[in-house]
């Protein structure tokens, strides 16, 4: 659009309030790990541990945002036409500086990050006034915020025009979509060069000098993450197993015969048999992929031992175990793993989790997902291994069947554990909703497994990553919901480098074996 530059006896009064966009940084993602938040983000907390784990999960937490600066200069072409050709001038309050370049910081930005939404919210101080008794204006911006929604965002301000002022004035419009989020020394993700559009309520604020559309000083967002609260004291790590936990879920569903197995009305109880082969397919946590790739996270996640991209999750190959079809138990491991890295400072990541050696044991319609899982301490950087975590619990929404020597579960739901929420850094709550799994076993090496892996492989990414996903501030290039190394590499928090809230990572054991720490 032309550029129009007038010169009017007296501005317009800007226009009413308008509405702030909100920043969603897919992550999700996340944590999310959102993804962590493995969605770290970011799906919701449930009830705690020992409750149904299929009641309605409580809204996704947020992290706080802190030391915030928001760089911006308006119009180059306005601030030369004020000081210029109006004569006028323009001044800075509040904590507001005037940087070198003539563009302006506003400080001490103060937010906060959803692991669920990926959304970005922060308030900064400061105010620049433009003032002209030549040509009869006085137009001051305060209280400027910052809200993104995926790859698009707007600057709010509190616009005061010839005395009168109208709150959160949408300024300007933000695109994110080209732009590349940077970590600096402090910790700190850069958001630089963000390119921006006068809104209707923005050309009204500068009294009809330029029209809706024309392009005003990109902008640059810079936070940090503030202190993150932890839902409970960290425990220590025991050096002896503990007993596996005896709470059960409650509330169970009533059954399903169209889940948990085939639809088909021939379907049986499966024969008890050997393994010889199967596939659990999961995502962990939608939330917690998109925070760990997401800009915030700005990491990536790494397959390995057999695992491969399998739809938005990931598929654990070679099944192995037993299964007893009179007491309906299923006893099931498989290889492969998955690892997740982000927070990358100085070649080496802060958050750095891996889960290996998944097992699927259920008896009737009551299972647990164990795991190997090592964890890196934000804090002290040291890693914890632990064998045999029982990550998850599992509620089948229908007893196991078998059709053609093939024992499948689809979309079993999953809570996490105390011990899984430990793994989690205190991101998630127990009871918190995983992605659901799902499994198919064989008991004969001539059955045909259900199913092929589809999408591509994961170093950089993974499924849907973009998204605490995204990474806190939790997809493509540039978006807050969605940048990183890659795809998926790319919970918010949001916590992410800077911005990393993956606080101190310890493990309860519960099932099994010593817990090593180096």
């Amino acid at each position: 659009m032309t550029e129009h530059l007038s010169h009017p006896s007296r501005p317009a009064v800007a226009a009413s309030g308008g509405r702030r966009g909100r920043l969603a940084l897919a992550a999700a993602t996340a944590v999310a790990l959102g993804g962590m938040a493995l969605s770290l983000p970011a799906s919701a907390l449930a009830a705690g541990h020992g409750q149904n784990p299929t009641a309605a999960p409580a809204a996704a937490p947020k992290l706080p945002l802190e030391n915030g600066t928001l760089d911006w200069g308006v119009k180059e072409s306005f601030r030369k036409y004020v000081t210029g050709v109006a004569g006028g001038t323009i001044e800075v309050a509040g904590g507001a500086e005037k940087n070198a370049d003539g563009t302006f910081r506003f400080t001490d930005g103060q937010g906060s990050y959803d692991l669920g939404s990926h959304a970005v919210n922060t308030t900064f101080d400061g105010s620049v006034r433009f003032t002209s008794k030549q040509h009869g204006f006085d137009i001051e911006f305060a209280d400027l915020k910052v809200d993104t929604e995926g790859t698009s965002g707007t600057i709010t301000a509190d616009v005061t025009s010839d005395g009168s002022t109208d709150q959160d004035v949408a300024i300007a419009t933000l695109d994110l979509s080209s732009v590349q989020p940077e970590r600096g020394d402090g910790g700190a993700m850069t958001f630089a060069e963000i390119p921006a559009e006068l809104t209707a309520e923005g050309a009204e604020a500068l009294g009809g000098m330029y029209q809706e559309g024309q392009e005003l000083d990109p902008a640059t967002l810079s936070v940090e993450q503030g202190e993150a609260s932890q839902p409970s004291p960290d425990p220590t790590p025991t050096t002896e197993p503990s007993a596996t936990p005896t709470e059960q879920p409650t509330g169970k569903p009533d059954p399903k015969p169209s889940n948990g197995g085939s639809d088909a009305p021939t379907d049986r109880p499966a024969e008890s048999g050997e393994i010889v082969d199967g596939n659990l397919d999961w995502g962990v946590k939608k939330s917690f992929r998109d925070y760990v790739t997401g800009p915030v996270g700005s990491g990536r996640i790494e397959l390995g031992d057999g695992a491969v991209a399998s739809g938005e999750g990931y598929r654990f190959p070679e099944g192995r175990g037993s299964y007893d079809g009179a007491d309906e138990v299923l006893k099931a491991g498989f290889d492969g793993s998955v690892r997740f890295l982000a927070h990358e400072q100085g070649g080496e990541y802060a958050l750095d989790l891996k889960f290996s050696d998944l097992k699927v044991e259920v008896k009737g319609t009551d299972g647990e997902l164990i795991a190997d899982v090592s964890s890196k301490d934000r804090e002290t950087g040291k890693v914890t291994r632990y064998e045999d975590l029982t990550v998850a619990k599992l509620t089948l929404p229908a007893p196991m069947t078998e059709k053609d020597d093939i024992v499948s579960l689809a979309d079993v739901p999953a809570a996490l554990t105390a011990a899984g929420a430990e793994a989690f850094g205190g991101f998630y709550e127990s009871g918190t909703a995983l992605d659901p799994l799902t499994v198919a076993v064989s008991l004969d090496e001539d059955a045909v497994l259900p199913g092929a892996p589809g999408g591509g492989g994961d170093s950089g990414g993974g499924s849907d990553a973009g998204s605490i996903g995204g990474g806190a501030l939790s997809g493509g290039a540039g978006a807050l919901a969605s940048t990183g190394a890659s795809v998926p590499a790319g919970l918010l928090v949001g916590a992410a480098g800077a911005l990393a809230a993956a606080g101190t990572v310890v493990f309860l054991v519960t099932r099994g074996r010593r817990a090593e720490q180096v």
